[in-house]
């Protein structure tokens, strides 16, 4: 079945199953979750991302989103002590929590934030107890907040504040919190220590809060944990709590960071063991005669692909138990910025005046007087205005001011013979660079396409420093801002816009082809092919261990054992159906296949 016949058979059945009285899975969502704090490596757009893939994939329907209000004072109250309240309204109050120093106004907003997700755990507690049926919030699960104190990122409980709130609405059902972040759910099983109707579930790698529980269960695996470990655990010490405790309502807090990929976490789970232990959870809440009602949270989960873990498991909820496989997040930006063209008109980015207006620029009457036609268009199309207006409305200028750069700048120099180039800097001066582009429109690489060459492109963050966690990769003075996706899915737009065939980019580095290969393919079989076999050598290794591997000549050629070295391969993101067709075809991937089989690599000792 298609992609697009797919979609409208999920469609027609989510009709039909509301038709029938059928309540499906409710998601609790506000975009005022989204904050770029700098130095953080969360995805503060997983939850956009999850729920743009659901809809496009035909599983949400219109009223299945809600919107949360922030928890009041007198919420957050029934858990949190008041002087911890109050010192959160004290500068420099959330350093210990984050374990960064703020500005005024961004710990203002990441309260604020939290407030919110708090409120969207209430909002997602309370449908799933009144339904019966399964209640989402994308935010929450900040499990390390204590009474008196908030640890790692974490100033409110959100589940205990949510539970609660439904005890004082009444409701004295026998609660069960699954915590499956990587990281101990200390600061919740500390809140419910002396609770008999709520059982606090953690597996995790190290136990961070030793104290005695009434009703807890405490698995510490260590680090390292693979899916056979990991899977195990959790069929043996869930069931017998199901039995012994007989809850009657679940909470879940599905974190992924357990994932091999994940920026922080230790731990090797593939995608298909966190699928399996997602529906084993649900399974055990809702697979038997009683269904539970079910809340679940995001919890953990860093790096701009955690989100997939997320949507896999909710495509489940919504498809009968089947996987829909998510896009690559590229492909999921690329869909939100394609939504956001639509909006934009052609003469807002150009700059160009209506057919029946006489207004002239200062470059027309130049022009028309005998003077050098000097361009003012980026691309012969894109004003600095309009440029100014897609990056506003795509919300990007908005993230630079949330990370501290508050008067974003933008300029263009379009005389340079190399290329179009614009420049974007954080402050009125032009002191910081933050982003720098060159293009041109190459009409001769490939026979008979018309293509958007990247000449250079620079995305840093002048402020940020290099972490363990983020450390320096070959070629960067300063972190990257963490927006390239969105740059790339722009230019996309920018070749549907002037009907080019595609996007060309030439990869300096090992790490700026292998963070682009969900949409990038190399233009020449062979390089995709060897590529191919390079990155079956280097799969097990850090990306910034991977690409420093490379460019130290410690990876060598299986058969020769001769160093090999980086040479500049062309890629491209197909965008015309021409393109794709070549790209796609049968015969491109048997040359791949015959040139990855020729080829092999290895480490070094």
């Amino acid at each position: 079945m298609s992609g697009a016949l797919a979609r409208t058979f999920r469609r027609g059945r989510r009709r039909a199953s509301a038709l029938l009285g059928r309540l499906p899975p409710q998601f609790v969502y506000t975009r005022r979750y989204q904050i770029d704090v700098p130095g953080m490596l969360h995805d503060p757009r997983r939850g956009e991302h999850i729920l743009a893939f659901l809809d496009s994939a035909g599983l949400l329907g219109p009223a299945a989103v809600h919107r949360p209000a922030p928890a009041s004072f007198r919420q957050l109250c029934r858990i949190h002590t008041d002087d911890y309240l109050d010192s959160l309204t004290r500068p420099g109050s959330l350093t210990r929590i984050v374990g960064l120093t703020l500005r005024d106004d961004l710990a203002e907003r990441i309260l604020e934030m939290q407030r919110l997700m708090v409120g969207g755990t209430i909002v997602a507690a309370r449908l799933a107890h009144e339904t019966g049926g399964i209640a989402v919030n994308l935010g929450g699960g900040l499990h390390h907040a204590f009474a008196g104190k908030g640890e790692r990122f974490c100033a409110y409980n959100d589940v205990a504040v949510a539970i609660a709130e439904l005890r004082a609405r009444g409701v004295k059902s026998r609660i069960l919190i699954v915590d499956l972040d990587l990281h101990d759910g200390d600061g919740t099983r500390a809140l419910f220590a002396e609770d008999p109707t709520v059982h606090t579930f953690s597996i995790h790698n190290l136990t961070s809060w030793e104290g005695d529980a009434v009703e807890a269960t405490v698995v510490e695996l260590g680090g390292g944990v693979r899916d056979e470990a990991y899977l195990q655990a959790v069929r043996d010490r869930l069931p017998p709590v199901f039995e012994s405790f007989r809850p009657e309502l679940v909470v879940y807090l599905a974190g992924c960071d357990p994932a091999a990929d994940d920026q922080i976490g230790d731990w090797k789970i593939s995608a298909e063991a966190l699928l399996e232990r997602d529906r084993f959870v649900l399974a055990s809440a809702r697979g038997g005669p009683r269904k539970l009602p079910f809340v679940v949270t995001l919890a953990g989960g860093y790096g701009l692909h955690s989100w997939r873990y997320s949507a896999r498991f909710f495509s489940c909820l919504l498809n009968r138990g089947r996987v829909v496989e998510p896009p690559s997040t590229e492909e999921v930006v690329l869909v939100r910025y394609r939504r956001l063209a639509r909006e934009l008109d052609p003469q807002e980015l150009s700059g160009e005046t209506g057919p029946d207006d006489w207004g002239l620029t200062a470059e027309d009457v130049f022009a028309s007087l005998g003077g050098p036609h000097r361009p003012h268009r980026f691309l012969g199309f894109y004003s600095l205005q309009g440029l100014e207006l897609t990056l506003e409305r795509a919300g990007l200028l908005d993230r630079l001011r949330t990370l501290g750069f508050e008067r974003p700048t933008l300029e263009m120099d379009l005389e340079n013979p190399t290329g179009d180039t614009v420049r974007l800097y954080g402050d009125e001066d032009r002191r910081e660079l933050l982003l720098e582009l060159r293009v041109r429109i190459d009409r001769g690489t490939v026979p008979g396409f018309s293509l958007l060459r990247i000449e250079w492109l620079l995305l840093q963050n002048p402020r940020a420093e290099f972490t363990a966690e983020r450390p320096r990769l070959p070629g960067q003075t300063h972190p990257g801002l963490g927006m390239s996706p969105d740059i790339v899915a722009l230019l996309v737009l920018a070749c549907d816009r002037l009907q080019l065939d595609g996007l060309l980019f030439v990869p300096s580095h090992y790490h700026t082809a292998a963070a682009g290969r969900k949409t990038l393919l190399f233009l020449d079989p062979a390089d995709e092919g060897l590529f191919r076999a390079l990155h079956q050598a280097l799969k097990d290794l850090p990306l910034a261990e991977a690409t420093r591997a490379v460019d130290e000549r410690k990876v060598v050629d299986a058969a020769t054992g001769e160093p090999f070295t980086w040479q500049p391969m062309p890629m491209v993101v197909p965008v015309s159906d021409g393109l794709r067709a070549l790209m796609d075809g049968g015969a491109y991937e048997r040359k791949v296949a015959e040139e990855a089989a020729k080829r092999a690599f290895r480490l070094r000792g």
